[in-house]
């Protein structure tokens, strides 16, 4: 294959280009806002698991204080019906008497009893309250800094992809002025050498796989044709030659 060595030169300046299109890429899989991302999110779903079996937690409490309270009293609404047939006079047998104030002070026994358990549990939901509201303040905290990394993660990704596509539109002007043919061996090397498909020629080394050229491909070089297309022997790749190639 033929080219102008003006073309062979530009070829490398789309071969820069697409370093840095590569460079990009890498930059923007790899800013360290998408780790800082990762970690917050797991660190906010466990504070959201811990938070929802809080308010769970709460909410039992809530409903089992009511139940209390109901039990007491209903013990105590007892205990004063009890209370008032007492004291009316109305109960005149010694022994229904004797029931009956044994009743009235088994209702007080059980009404403290219930009483204490309504104690207990409000401690229990006061506990589980306090917990909640830290809970929250901590996994509002941690949604602030999620928000943060995720706000200089998009900051990033405008200005990369702004530089994506200014380099994208550069290598598209100068990639239209190379030749058909150069550019598509080019384009198929780039792809099967790891994005390089064009290196220089600088003192005597390519400089896409760091190899000094041998001195039997040195005289090859030297006579080859200006607009030939050379190929390093090493790694296959377009070889360009300058005025910095040692040759």
């Amino acid at each position: 294959m033929n080219a102008a060595p003006a073309d062979q030169i530009r070829l490398l300046d789309v071969q820069a280009l697409d370093v840095r299109l590569q460079q990009l890429t890498h930059k923007r899989r790899s800013l360290p806002e998408h780790a800082e991302i990762e970690s917050l999110t797991k660190d906010h779903t466990q504070l959201r698991d811990l938070l929802v079996a809080a308010q769970t937690e709460e909410s039992d409490c809530a409903r089992e204080q009511t139940k209390a309270e109901q039990d007491v009293d209903q013990v105590r609404q007892r205990a004063v019906r009890d209370q008032q047939r007492l004291d009316s006079g109305a109960v005149t047998s010694p022994k229904d008497l004797e029931n009956l104030q044994h009743e009235i002070a088994s209702l007080a026994k059980r009404q403290g009893d219930l009483e204490d358990v309504v104690l207990e549990v409000m401690e229990r939901r006061e506990s589980a309250q306090e917990r909640v509201a830290e809970l929250t303040e901590r996994v509002g905290a941690v949604q602030g800094k999620v928000d943060d990394a995720t706000a200089r993660r998009d900051a990033a990704f405008e200005e990369i992809d702004g530089e994506v596509a200014t380099v994208t539109k550069e290598r598209e002007v100068i990639a239209g002025s190379v030749p058909a043919d150069l550019l598509k061996l080019y384009d198929k090397l780039r792809v099967q050498q790891g994005g390089i498909g064009a290196a220089r020629l600088y003192q005597r080394t390519c400089q896409g796989c760091r190899q000094e050229l041998a001195v039997t491909e040195l005289s090859e070089v030297r006579a080859a044709a200006p607009d030939t297309v050379l190929r390093c022997e090493n790694c296959r790749r377009i070889l360009v030659r300058t005025a910095e190639s040692g040759l």
